[in-house]
């Protein structure tokens, strides 16, 4: 039994050696991680977005809203192209990303000071209620996906520092030594 958990143990370091040296050839994949979990959590939460959109029917918060699914998936192209495998940084791809990545977060800035906006307007504002928890749960997320969208732009600023760091991992192979064996000898037919 320990024989089989002593395998097992083996086998998962060698596996996290081999994601450590992955992530040493193309550190690009820890912000398009990020990037991709970030539009995941957005276009899980859609339906709260178009109910919220459809329930107050402010200025722009559908616009707001196609914006951030669209410059969502573009920007993830661009995260691919802005770093080419053994090249250097494809510099407009990367401006480009930060374009798309600041027009999220103007979108997801509006479309809260829209839901503000009709919660707090003179004229019949919109309660809170058991009815209308889909427009808290949207406010909330847009926040939460705001944070995601810095910490994703955050990643990618900071490329150049981890991947000097991810470097510095030793994922080098023990190769156990010859000592023990005879030598070889080779008869002549």
């Amino acid at each position: 039994m320990k024989q089989f958990f002593t395998g097992l143990w083996a086998g998962f370091k060698e596996f996290l050696r081999k994601k450590i040296v992955a992530l040493k050839r193309n550190p690009t994949i820890i912000p398009m991680v990020m990037l991709m979990f970030t539009f995941v959590w957005y276009s899980f939460n859609l339906t709260n977005m178009s109910d919220t959109t459809a329930k107050i029917q402010g200025s722009g918060m559908g616009l707001a809203q196609f914006c951030i699914m669209l410059f969502s998936l573009l920007s993830l192209v661009c995260l691919m192209n802005a770093f080419p495998r053994r090249k250097k940084a494809n510099m407009p791809m990367l401006v480009l990303l930060f374009v798309m990545l600041a027009i999220i977060a103007y979108c997801d800035i509006h479309y809260t000071g829209a839901i503000m906006a009709a919660l707090n307007r003179a004229e019949s504002p919109i309660e809170l209620d058991s009815s209308t928890a889909y427009i808290a749960k949207a406010y909330n997320m847009l926040g939460t996906h705001l944070i995601l969208i810095g910490v994703s732009a955050a990643l990618v600023v900071l490329r150049p520092v981890y991947s000097k760091l991810l470097c510095k991992i030793n994922t080098s192979v023990e190769v156990k030594s010859n000592e023990g064996m005879q030598e070889i000898e080779l008869e002549d037919e």
